[in-house]
């Protein structure tokens, strides 16, 4: 079988339709392009993210269904709630964004790479304000934490990583109730796997999460919730 797939343009910012994305591979919409900031931002809230090897080109996903977690359906459980009691760790926003995303790409297992360009390109969003990091400390080490981009009360979350025990989900965790009680209402998380299903992350279909973020991008999130000093 065999099939066109658009490749994007360098001078241009635009994307195919996310509903013309490819069945199988399930969600592929188009190749090429670059990781600017603008691209990247307009990718993010057409429901696109890039997600690639790293001897690939830029490949640009759009999948049908989607994986969500709304934050308030976070799944605690038993084991958890008992960690949490007596938790060695605190947890922080945007103290170490690349602490974060090296941790996360020392961690990957799905035969994606973070790589250098990869690091590059999210260290410039968050140095606009546009990417954010949640960091779990133990003492003074970084246990582990997770990273994405955030477009009003949405936060398309990008990938986690742990170091010890819990710690990403603590991560997940503390992070769903401090962006929940500052008017966040959707976590994105783009493809759903066992682990974020185990933690409450469930699929609908990609009509209505686009329906969804196109109104969610419009309002906007409590002050202080990016505020990098304060603990959650």
């Amino acid at each position: 079988m065999t099939f066109h797939l658009p490749q994007l343009q360098q001078n241009s910012l635009l994307f195919p339709a996310p509903s013309t994305a490819l069945r199988e591979p399930e969600g592929l919409l188009a190749f090429g392009g670059d990781l600017s900031p603008q691209r990247m931002q307009s990718a993010y809230r057409q429901g696109i993210f890039p997600w690639f090897s790293e001897h690939d080109p830029i490949l640009w996903w759009s999948p049908d269904p989607r994986a969500v977690l709304y934050p308030e359906e976070f799944h605690l459980s038993r084991s958890m709630r008992r960690f949490h009691r007596h938790s060695p760790y605190r947890v922080t926003v945007d103290q170490d964004f690349e602490g974060v995303i090296r941790g996360c790409a020392t961690g990957r297992t799905d035969g994606c790479w973070i790589t250098d360009d990869v690091i590059s390109a999210w260290l410039t969003l968050f140095s606009l304000g546009v990417a954010h990091s949640v960091e779990v400390w133990s003492g003074q080490q970084l246990a582990g934490g997770l990273y994405g981009l955030a477009s009003g009360q949405l936060f398309c979350a990008e990938s986690m990583f742990s170091r010890a025990e819990n710690a990403s989900k603590t991560a997940l965790m503390l992070f769903c109730r401090h962006f929940l009680a500052h008017g966040g209402r959707l976590i994105d998380c783009q493809i759903l796997n066992p682990h974020t299903a185990s933690l409450g992350a469930r699929q609908i279909p990609r009509r209505d999460y686009l329906q969804m973020i196109e109104q969610l991008q419009k309002c906007s999130l409590s002050a202080g919730c990016w505020y990098p000093d304060e603990l959650i």
